[in-house]
């Protein structure tokens, strides 16, 4: 499988180098020298960064549901495909590969925004048979990456939510939702609502190349120390743990503790389908002197391989570097004082008659 390369200069912004070729793709192209100066042109200095480009679809479904034992949530919300901020190691990348796009480049320049997730939201909460459990907004996407300042999709599907009085938790590097306040801070106060944010280090210069558009960390603190203050219960996670890259755990969660972080997680760098070869690319670009190193100590935590996906080990990773990280987190966590256990929100004040009202006004 080739490598479809753009140039470093127009890498800037991007968390990729090239566009990855999807495992459904039977054709791949190499870039040659046909005698009128396209190889030049391609790596020259004509040739411009990649845009982003959304295109818009009607969902089917709003929530989504998985029965993986090790994952604390049963319901996802997703009103986004693929994302903007380019994070090399987001295990959400070969999701892509089931609509015919490269887990590369296109995850974080072609998204798809699904239009119509209020109103399907809605209709599926407001269903005789629908059960209430807690709802995970942002599971295979950051529902605060750039767009949604535009489209307010997010903000639409929350509304539908805070209706109903529907419990949710919100995971993002994202300050954007600290636009929604007004929504999230209420709910928060009667125990249906909490937000973590995920903080994978304090050096800024290593988080502009390994989440090259998402919200700088101290961005990221302060908007922990907002929602905080508005009455929010927040979290951190320091997730995900690259050995060699990111060993500023214990400062991480010192930082978000004080910004007023009272609950914590982290899981280690997955790397599922061509991931793996990305991250190795990734390494071999920005850490050529320890590429090797990170790829060895990531094969440690999965059992030999680049991923194990194995439910028992896939989250936390096992043998001794696992246990070193398990041992690090839980020792500063004990030291800080965060809780040691989430507290489960509220589904008792689910009131889905207000949404059934809302639907026969129209």
């Amino acid at each position: 499988m080739s490598d479809v390369l753009i140039p470093l200069h127009a890498l800037k912004g991007r968390g990729v180098a090239y566009r990855q070729p999807h495992r459904f793709e039977r054709d791949t192209r190499d870039a040659f020298d046909d005698g009128w100066g396209t190889v030049e042109a391609q790596n020259g200095s004509q040739v411009l960064p990649p845009v982003t480009q959304v295109r818009f679809e009607d969902a089917r479904s709003a929530i989504t549901r998985n029965d993986s034992p090790d994952i604390g949530f049963s319901q996802g919300l997703n009103p986004y495909r693929g994302c903007e901020h380019g994070c090399i190691y987001c295990y959400a990348r070969p999701s892509h590969s089931y609509l015919g796009l490269s887990p590369g480049l296109d995850f974080e320049t072609r998204l798809i925004a699904k239009r119509n997730l209020a109103e399907v939201l809605r209709a599926e909460l407001a269903h005789p048979r629908y059960q209430p459990e807690m709802i995970a907004v942002g599971t295979v996407t950051d529902a605060y990456q750039p767009v949604e300042r535009e489209l307010r999709l997010t903000r639409a599907a929350l509304e539908v939510l805070c209706s109903a009085r529907h419990p949710f938790s919100i995971v993002t590097k994202g300050s954007g939702v600290e636009r929604d306040l007004d929504l999230i801070a209420p709910m928060g106060a009667i125990n249906l609502a909490a937000v973590y944010v995920t903080i994978t280090t304090l050096d800024a210069k290593l988080a502009r190349i390994l989440e090259p558009r998402a919200a700088a960390p101290y961005r990221r603190l302060r908007t922990l120390r907002t929602l905080a203050e508005a009455g929010v219960p927040v979290g951190v996670s320091v997730s995900p743990q690259i050995p060699f890259i990111n060993d500023d755990m214990e400062q991480v969660l010192a930082a978000a503790y004080e910004a007023g972080a009272r609950r914590a997680f982290y899981q280690v760098l997955r790397l599922p389908w061509e991931l793996a070869p990305m991250f190795r690319q990734w390494l071999d670009l920005h850490y050529p002197d320890r590429a090797a190193r990170v790829m060895a100590r990531v094969q440690d935590l999965h059992g030999g391989k680049d991923y194990e996906a194995d439910f028992a080990t896939r989250m936390k990773g096992q043998g001794i570097w696992a246990d070193l990280l398990r041992q690090r987190f839980n020792k500063a966590c004990e030291r800080l004082g965060y809780e040691r256990e989430r507290r489960a929100l509220d589904v008792s004040l689910f009131r889905p008659s207000a949404l059934r009202a809302q639907r026969e006004l129209f």
